[in-house]
Parts: C-alpha cells; sequence; structure tokens
C-alpha cells in the first residue's frame, strides 16, 4: 500500500488511508539513475547517491518507474506537478 504506484494510480484515497501512509514513511529505493552530459572537453557522467534521500527529507522513490517523487506532495494530494505526476528522471535537479 505504501507505494509511488499505489499513490498514482489511486485518486480516491481516504484521510484515513493517508494518515496510514504517512506513518509507514516514505519509500527510498535504492535506484539507478544516472545523466551524462557532454562538456567542451569531456564527458559528465552524474549519478544518484542515495544519500539524497537523508539531505531532501521530502523526496522518495519509485523502483517501478525508476523515478523520483515528493512524498508530501502525493500523500496530500492537490498539487499537480511533476513531482506528483511524472517524476524525476535526471537525478540532480532538484528545485522543490
Amino acid at each position: 500500500m505504501n507505494s509511488v504506484d499505489f499513490l498514482l494510480t489511486n485518486e480516491d484515497i481516504t484521510y484515513e488511508i493517508r494518515t496510514e501512509i504517512k506513518r509507514l514513511g516514505r519509500p527510498i529505493p535504492d535506484l539507478i539513475i544516472s545523466k551524462t552530459d557532454v562538456g567542451k572537453s569531456r564527458n559528465y557522467s552524474r549519478n544518484l547517491n542515495s544519500s539524497v534521500y537523508d539531505i531532501f527529507r521530502w523526496l522518495c522513490g519509485c523502483p517501478k518507474r525508476n523515478k523520483l517523487f515528493c512524498f508530501i506532495c502525493l500523500v496530500m494530494g492537490g498539487n499537480r506537478s511533476a513531482w506528483t505526476q511524472e517524476g524525476l528522471a535526471a537525478a540532480f535537479v532538484f528545485a522543490h
């Protein structure tokens, strides 16, 4: 029940279920997300480090979609944005 996929595919979640999901805590799976950028003299490769979950306490992950989401936004509902609809696959763009 406490998965990003569950939250994304179920629109009519009761207050009681949302409270239980919040109590269980955010899912923080090890995801393999990487990004390669082309520089002037070389290519740069960046990979998601699981310590990002400690830095951004609102962040959660979905292994099925291999993306990052805002846990608070998913549980509380309301705002429809990239953080609650598509997720973030680019590992190092954190402007929440």
